[in-house]
């Protein structure tokens, strides 16, 4: 079995993010927490987390990757009661058993996410289509090293483009983002 694990390879998490999840915490997709949300309500780092972040499960920080990782049986059984106590306490289950139940589906849909190699990195696009919250997962894959590039460089390309299957399409209003920082 594998779940999901937050993965940085950069700071920008904590810049994008109000709070930011640690590297290598077991993480869901977290969509619940924007159930009903009012988009206008939310921050420019909350609207952040509802487009592209991973809900951490030791910190609740977001988490924009996650690495598809083994998981051992006592492992799952803390991501469930971990999320469990976190949907009773913060979210106002009824009970322990009702958020227990409930962050079991959570973890089974992380589950479900992770067919796919170990050590597959996953990104998120998210948001609310006809009222409901839709997500899209996409598998990030390192590129082949290119025959005598060294170690360093490797990788190094100023632009890389993606090929995607389905109508996957984001508009980003770049002069809109600069007036919410305006002062």
């Amino acid at each position: 079995m594998k779940l999901p694990r937050t993965l940085r390879l950069d700071p920008s998490d904590t810049f994008v993010f109000a709070h930011a999840a640690d590297a290598g915490e077991w993480a869901v997709s977290g969509s619940f927490l924007f159930f009903d949300c009012d988009l206008d309500a939310l921050s420019p780092k909350e609207r952040a987390a509802l487009r592209a972040g991973f809900l951490g499960l030791s910190s609740f920080g977001w988490s924009t990757l996650v690495v598809v990782t083994p998981v051992t049986p006592e492992e799952r059984a803390c991501a469930v009661e971990s999320l469990a106590q976190f949907i009773l306490d913060k979210m106002g289950a009824p009970s322990l058993d009702v958020a227990r139940a409930a962050a079991e589906d959570e973890i089974a849909f992380a589950v479900s996410i992770c067919d796919h190699p170990e050590g597959t990195v996953l990104a998120v696009q998210r948001g609310l289509e006809d009222g409901e919250i839709r997500e899209r997962f996409r598998t990030l894959h390192q590129r082949a090293r290119e025959k005598g590039s060294d170690n360093l460089h490797a990788q190094a390309r100023a632009f890389t483009f993606v090929e995607s299957e389905g109508d996957v399409e984001e508009h980003v209003d770049l002069m809109g983002l600069m007036k919410d920082k305006a002062p």
